[in-house]
């Protein structure tokens, strides 16, 4: 069967420990989208590992697979690869033959089209990774796919006719020549080609090459687990996020048919699990009718630092807000989550009072789910409902007495976003580490 693991905000809701906790029963972990502007972050034993590209099974042992909807830049995959290594573990990394490559021109490309956003204040927020010009490549058919690594001739084909455009793209939008701004290299094919020819010897030297529909489906004929990992959130789904304020793919559920070559029939056998985080964050612009902020900065703060909101894979501080219950609903019906994990509980125990944002008020009228257009978002007023704090608690203590050990106003909150949702809360997140998860339910079994 599949288990698929979906975002249910803007991100960081802590999908790479769910992966972690629940890929024990798992043979197989895929990413089905996004690049490494993902940050997913697995805590065992209080021994922390970041990843933005490896899936985060790896931990645990499984094999892992870049899926055909994934972007991949070969230096972080291979450095995340020998990083690993180095503190003991042996991955096996699979990558699909059809998953587009991130090159050198794709992330200065990235840079100086934000810092020309910047200039209308109409900037993203992007992590700088190249991300979006190489899905913007992939959807223009100019783009450079691991396959064509393999294939000298053809790579050289493809780099000598995407190339020079680039290089055109790049003097227009920055206004100088690529040698006056000291980036001539990423600029020019010889280079380029000779080191996608190391990538090719690498990729080859390590049998990671796969066509990826073929190889997950028959690890499923086998009679093996699959874990399929979304990277990202819903809201920042390129079809159902708040757009322009999104990422360049879909982290939605849909999209795990897409990026695994596997079909919507096998998907929706299975089930999909919807990561939630206890309050909301968010890095990057864009509305968010339920932040803190102004008279309410210290609290935010201090949520910040007890939740460690700041960036895996850019250091930024997060923005910090009330859970969005209009947002989870719209992700609910998006993804059509089974159940879900509501991570950071921990990170809200201490305050006297907590609010949700229950609905909004958009046209004097109350709606209880995300408007279709980020205007309409920006124009919300969030209708808030307050519960009781509840004390702090030894994290480790409570998961492993189980659910009834949390205080009752945790467990009201909990249960209030199962009902709102009509789901079951599959495991509660009490503090980062794989032992300090309150498990309810394995998807698994």
């Amino acid at each position: 069967m599949t288990v698929t693991i979906v975002g249910a905000q803007l991100g960081d809701e802590g999908k790479g420990g769910v992966v972690d906790l629940y890929g024990d029963a798992a043979d197989v972990v895929a990413r089905y989208q996004g690049g490494d502007n993902a940050g997913h972050t697995v805590v065992v034993g209080g021994e922390e590992y970041k990843l933005s590209l490896v899936p985060s099974g790896v931990v645990r042992g499984k094999t892992g697979v870049l899926g055909n909807g994934c972007v991949v830049n070969p230096e972080t995959l291979f450095d995340e690869i020998d990083a690993l290594r180095e503190r003991g573990l042996d991955p096996d990394v699979r990558v699909a033959r059809r998953a587009h490559v991130i090159l050198p021109y794709h992330r200065v490309l990235d840079g100086v089209e934000e810092e020309a956003k910047a200039d209308s204040d109409a900037e993203i927020g992007t992590t700088g990774r190249g991300i979006g010009p190489t899905y913007e490549d992939k959807v223009g058919r100019r783009g450079v796919r691991v396959g064509d690594l393999l294939d000298a001739d053809v790579l050289r084909d493809r780099l000598e006719y995407v190339v020079p455009k680039k290089r055109d793209l790049y003097e227009v939008v920055s206004g100088t020549t690529v040698e006056e701004a000291g980036v001539e290299s990423e600029f020019d094919v010889d280079e380029l080609y000779d080191h996608c020819l190391e990538y090719a010897d690498r990729i080859r030297a390590d049998d990671m090459a796969v066509n990826a529909g073929d190889f997950l489906a028959d690890r499923i004929d086998d009679g093996e687990e699959l874990m399929l990992e979304g990277a990202q959130g819903t809201s920042l789904d390129i079809d159902h996020g708040n757009y322009p304020y999104v990422t360049s793919s879909n982290p939605t559920a849909g999209y795990a048919a897409t990026g695994t070559g596997l079909g919507p029939t096998t998907i929706g056998q299975g089930e999909v699990v919807g990561i939630v985080k206890a309050y909301l964050s968010r890095v990057g612009s864009g509305p968010m009718p339920t932040e803190l902020d102004g008279d309410d900065d210290d609290l935010a703060t201090y949520i910040r630092d007890e939740g460690g909101e700041y960036g895996t894979v850019t250091g930024r501080p997060r923005r910090v807000g009330w859970l969005d219950m209009p947002m989870l609903r719209h992700a609910t019906r998006v993804s059509g989550f089974t159940g879900f994990v509501l991570n950071h509980l921990d990170v809200l125990a201490g305050l006297d009072e907590l609010r949700v944002g229950h609905a909004y008020t958009l046209d004097d009228e109350e709606v209880l789910t995300m408007p279709a257009t980020t205007e309409q978002w920006a124009d919300c007023e969030p209708i808030f409902r307050t519960f009781d704090g509840w004390e702090e608690f030894d994290s480790e203590a409570v998961a492993s007495q189980g659910y009834d050990a949390l205080p009752a106003a945790a467990r009201e909150y909990v249960e209030y976003v199962e009902s709102e949702l009509d789901a079951p809360a599959y495991a509660v997140g009490v503090g980062p580490g794989r032992e300090e998860t309150i498990v309810r339910h394995n998807p698994f079994e």
